[in-house]
């Protein structure tokens, strides 16, 4: 969208009958169909209408680009919010809650007697670090210090930069320990001024009934603008002249265009394959154990506790939030695959859920473009991650934003403005 003034016009065509293409959520009926291929769910599970199982699940930081996007579009009035119960860690084969700040540091069984005092400093060097005043620097230059570097100058070890950089930080392997400490930092902070917000068990949000209310609430505000949206449109072929695109026909109709923005199924020579997402979809009738019986949560499971090469994720969601029945749970299971077999690959993650009312495995390929913006008109996202929060995808589209329309986006939003209708 353009900032209110008419001169471009969106048509939007998707060759689903839903929302939001892979971010979609299904139903109970749905999901049987695509994961068990008959129509019919045992009737114990309850009422299908209940269930809004999202394909892509994840959880919004609190204070972190997506909600800035969704205040800065005033597409919150669409979506009603609630804060998620908990943030852990999985290390030495025990689930603990993520401790975000120095007074939990002191409380985690996470670390020793001595361990606890070396990371309460390091918080409080985190917490106290304000870019404009170097004399919360400490003399460091974070542009130019490594995360390595910094973490060593406290003293702290291998264990507990594992659950920083995993669960605190959100990187997703350990690169980021040879990179400039200035990004490590911030993302901890983010942690941090997210779990101040609601005062809750964790610095996440989400969605009353599921992602797929957020490209619903997106279409409602594109239709406010004059954007036209067409579902069930099949093909959806793009139209080339002189390796431009100028259209993309359906059913024998052609829409004519400037841009073509478009995920990476619709134009599959122009991207490649970067990996592939195993996940596990689980439904249960109780929350996932040593979770302090949250009903919605998140636990990550850093890389090196299970001698892998990327992070493994659970996320688990339920009644509370609307995605189902009365007493359901919804857990999934998600990491990089690293194999072509996702139930035994998953088999760290979906251990630690306890007994099981239905389960389904499938891995999904992921890609990224290839091509050249200005020398074709076409505009691809990239595939979502295994991640189970948005902080990795929201970059991606900022980025699609300033490629399509060559502005930057000002996400130097209120954030105080949202805060009544996440309560």
């Amino acid at each position: 969208m353009d900032d209110g003034s008419h001169s471009d016009q969106v048509l939007h065509m998707d060759r689903n009958d839903y929302y939001g293409g892979e971010s979609t959520s299904l139903n109970l009926n749905q999901l049987w169909k695509r994961f068990r291929g008959e129509d019919k769910p045992p009737e114990t599970l309850g009422s299908s209408r209940d269930y809004n199982v999202d394909m892509i699940p994840k959880f919004m930081m609190a204070n972190g680009a997506l909600v800035r996007v969704l205040i800065h579009t005033d597409v919150t009035k669409y979506l009603n919010f609630k804060a998620v119960d908990g943030s852990f860690v999985y290390n030495k084969g025990k689930i603990h809650k993520v401790p975000a700040n120095d007074v939990e540091a002191l409380k985690s069984p996470l670390m020793g007697l001595f361990e606890k005092r070396r990371a309460r400093k390091f918080f409080i060097y985190v917490q106290d670090y304000d870019e404009n005043d170097p004399k919360s620097h400490e003399g460091l230059d974070l542009n130019k210090v490594t995360a390595r570097e910094l973490i060593s100058k406290y003293g702290l070890d291998d264990n507990t930069v594992d659950f920083i950089g995993h669960a605190l930080a959100l990187h997703r392997d350990d690169s980021y320990l040879s990179e400039p400490a200035m990004d490590f930092v911030k993302r901890m902070k983010l942690y941090a001024e997210s779990l101040a917000r609601f005062q809750g068990g964790s610095p996440y949000i989400y969605p009353l009934y599921g992602l797929g209310e957020l490209p619903q609430a997106f279409a409602r505000l594109s239709a406010v603008y004059g954007g036209t949206y067409m579902l069930s449109k099949p093909e959806c072929k793009v139209e080339f002249e002189n390796g431009k695109a100028f259209g993309v026909t359906s059913e024998g109709e052609t829409a004519k265009c400037k841009k073509v923005v478009c995920d990476p199924s619709y134009l599959p020579d122009k991207v490649k394959k970067i990996g592939k997402v195993a996940r596990a979809i689980c439904i249960m009738s109780h929350p996932i154990p040593s979770t302090h019986d949250s009903h919605s949560v998140q636990v990550i499971l850093p890389q090196k506790q299970l001698g892998r090469k990327s992070d493994m994720y659970l996320f688990c969601c339920s009644y509370s939030h609307n995605v189902a029945p009365k007493g359901k749970y919804i857990a999934f299971v998600l990491t990089e695959a690293e194999t072509d077999n996702p139930q035994v690959e998953l088999k760290a993650g979906t251990d630690l859920l306890g007994p099981i009312d239905e389960i389904f495995f499938d891995t999904y390929d992921r890609y990224e473009p290839t091509n050249q913006n200005d020398g074709d008109n076409c505009f691809i996202s990239a595939s979502y991650d295994a991640t189970t929060h948005f902080e990795t995808t929201v970059q991606d589209v900022i980025a699609m934003y300033s490629k399509i329309t060559g502005k930057t986006l000002d996400l130097s939003v209120d954030l105080s403005a949202a805060s009544a209708a996440e309560e």
